[in-house]
């Protein structure tokens, strides 16, 4: 082999190197964008945890400042939380805590709905085509994908009533399959009313736990649990 013969085959190697990682990049960057979204939202939940002041006193006060408008900043406020995986029953306990069941419980129906919503959309933004990529290259992924996006509404409706389901994860995970934003809005208002209604009435009855609001909060809790289980067990039959 001349020296032509060689310088050429070294660039031919030294571009098929190049090709090579350019692929291995391109294949990688889906995941990337999944895991930074993860490490994002981490990182917010933990910001959110060490800047909370989350005893009754401290909430009260914050809704003394805000007066009339205690309502609303609570549904805002509710639902950037949501966002950054902040616990619903949390969130929903202190509606009743601070509005008492009859007002509380449809704040907390919002705020969960406006968090669900924006969490929804900012998965569906940043890291949906990535997991179009992914679902391509992965059957089983894709197969998942196919099978809540056939079901739609009812998809996201079995995941709020399921028992175990971490509530602030469903709203990315919808985010990245295939589900319209007006069904999972209307599937979220839905099936986290009853949870809503339950845990902000026991929010409210703190101080009386025996009381017959808290009592059928319970029976509530205690219906939804085994719903979700039948539920679950007539998917898997």
């Amino acid at each position: 082999m001349g020296v032509r013969g060689r310088a050429g085959h070294r660039a031919r190697s030294a571009r098929g190197r190049v090709a090579g990682r350019a692929a291995r990049l391109s294949d990688a960057r889906p995941l990337l964008r999944v895991g930074l979204l993860g490490a994002v939202l981490a990182a917010l939940l933990v910001a959110v945890g060490l800047g909370l002041d989350p005893s009754a006193d401290g909430l009260r006060d914050e809704v003394d400042r805000t007066g009339a408008w205690a309502p609303v900043a609570f549904v805002v406020a509710g639902g950037l939380l949501t966002v950054c995986l902040f616990p619903g029953p949390l969130l929903a306990g202190a509606s009743g805590l601070l509005f008492g069941t009859a007002l509380g419980t449809p704040i907390t129906i919002t705020a969960f709905v406006l968090g669900g919503a924006l969490a929804f959309s900012l998965a569906r933004w940043w890291a949906h085509d990535a997991v179009v990529e992914l679902a391509a290259r992965w059957a089983r992924l894709g197969a998942v994908r196919a099978w809540i996006g056939r079901r739609g509404f009812l998809s996201v409706l079995y995941a709020r009533i399921a028992p175990g389901v971490p509530y602030s994860l469903v709203n990315y995970a919808a985010g990245l399959a295939p589900v319209t934003l007006r069904a999972f809005v209307a599937a979220t208002a839905l099936g986290c009313a009853p949870r809503a209604f339950a845990y902000t009435a026991l929010g409210g009855s703190l101080d009386d736990l025996g009381s017959p609001e808290a009592i059928v909060a319970v029976a509530v809790l205690v219906a939804m649990a085994v719903g979700g289980l039948l539920l679950a067990r007539r998917e898997a039959a």
